[in-house]
């Protein structure tokens, strides 16, 4: 993050985008860096540029001839999210006045839908569940990461629709949604109730062998914090050696992995390089003395993205951790916000993330250490039984 009294004010891989029920990954689907800054410009556009006489040329044709009624706001905020759209960058969206207040205060954690994390799939050009949100509506009605969503209370949507998907998805508490989802080739309905949603609940236990155990969902404002708490509350209890869970965590704030980091790796270790488009790298390097020293292993999969990736990757890189799962999704780039003068904002991708190691992340993955799949008849990740998740149980092996 570029600020990190910013970082406490405003909360981005997944994705996996955070939206009300958590849509954007962070950031769909994932890393965001939640800098609201003003820009000095009152419009998107500079004077006398092609770009503008070109738009006054169509503006005078419409008022020549179309028949209809014209407004005027809708034309010129759909001339702007066109232009932004054709930057076809899955994580860069327009955010309009309206929404932009609701935007800022879902970042921040307000949540009223069905609880999923959700992306733009360009190659099929559908929008995908990342994962749903642990105990969420979504969860409980049966929606599944990979599941694909066609349309919304009867109206089909495609991937250029998910912020126009994320706010039909919204609504008050106790109201209902409809979705239809395809699912390989079969279509499913689901009318699901919109609730508040707890998002992100650090969870853990103790295992066989004195193993501890860390599960969350996203890295939202304090989570790093109620790591530290979880994992003291662990240690009292007498583990030994330890096992974070970032399977399906589609990621959320740099610097809640990178304090998360900071509890493991020893002061003064890089955990992150930022790139911006002139190649100039910011370095992010551990502040403090390390107060987890015991064996890790960090579990992962295909949706595992964003922060849950600059986590993984600097301890894999820095030899503190073994990861076990499968490949992770591949988001390794950052995202700011930035608010315009007439309230309108954009959500603009700005740098790309290395590991310590220089490892490049984005659309690659990190490869797990050892790669272990999840038995043929688990049919739902987010509900396999300890005695069939072979991930858990290796990582349990290793450990021991």
């Amino acid at each position: 993050m570029k600020d990190n009294k910013k970082n406490r004010a405003y909360k981005i891989i997944m994705l996996v985008f955070l939206v009300a029920f958590i849509t954007f990954l962070l950031t769909s689907i994932g890393v965001y860096q939640y800098l609201v800054n003003k820009d000095t410009t009152a419009s998107l556009f500079v004077a006398d540029s092609d770009i503008e006489r070109d738009l006054k040329k169509y503006k005078n044709i419409i008022d020549k001839y179309y028949l209809g009624e014209v407004d005027e706001e809708k034309l010129r905020e759909g001339a702007i999210r066109g232009y932004i759209d054709a930057l076809e960058d899955p994580y860069t969206e327009y955010i309009s006045k309206d929404d932009m207040e609701e935007y800022l205060e879902d970042t921040m954690g307000n949540f009223i839908g069905i609880g999923i994390y959700m992306v733009k799939n360009e190659e099929n050009d559908k929008i995908q569940v990342l994962t749903p949100i642990k105990n969420s509506p979504a969860e409980k009605a049966g929606i599944l990461p990979g599941d694909y969503i066609l349309s919304v209370d009867g109206v089909e949507y495609k991937a250029e629709d998910m912020s126009m998907v994320s706010t039909k998805i919204k609504g008050e508490e106790g109201s209902t949604v409809k979705l239809e989802i395809l699912r390989g080739t079969e279509t499913k309905n689901f009318e699901i109730k919109r609730e508040n949603i707890i998002v992100n609940p650090v969870e853990g236990k103790v295992l066989t062998n004195n193993i501890g155990y860390i599960e969350f969902s996203s890295f939202d404002e304090n989570t790093s914090e109620e790591f530290r708490k979880k994992y003291e509350e662990l240690k009292n209890q007498g583990i030994t050696s330890l096992i974070i869970d970032l399977r399906n965590n589609g990621g959320g704030i740099v610097d809640e992995a990178l304090k998360i980091a900071d509890y493991i790796v020893e002061k003064d270790k890089v955990l992150l390089y930022e790139v911006d488009k002139n190649n100039k790298e910011e370095i992010k390097k551990s502040t403090n003395d390390p107060i987890i020293n015991m064996p890790i292993i960090v579990l992962t999969n295909e949706n595992t993205a964003s922060s849950s990736e600059i986590l993984a990757g600097a301890l894999k890189d820095l030899g503190k951790a073994k990861t076990v799962g499968t490949k992770t999704y591949g988001k390794g780039v950052i995202q700011q916000v930035l608010t315009l003068q007439d309230g309108s904002g954009i959500k603009i991708t700005s740098e790309k993330y290395l590991t310590p190691n220089k490892t490049e992340i984005n659309k690659k993955g990190i490869e797990p250490d050892e790669e272990v799949k999840l038995p043929d008849t688990v049919k739902n990740i987010l509900l396999v039984e300890e005695k069939d998740d072979t991930q858990l149980q290796k990582a349990i092996q290793m450990l021991k």
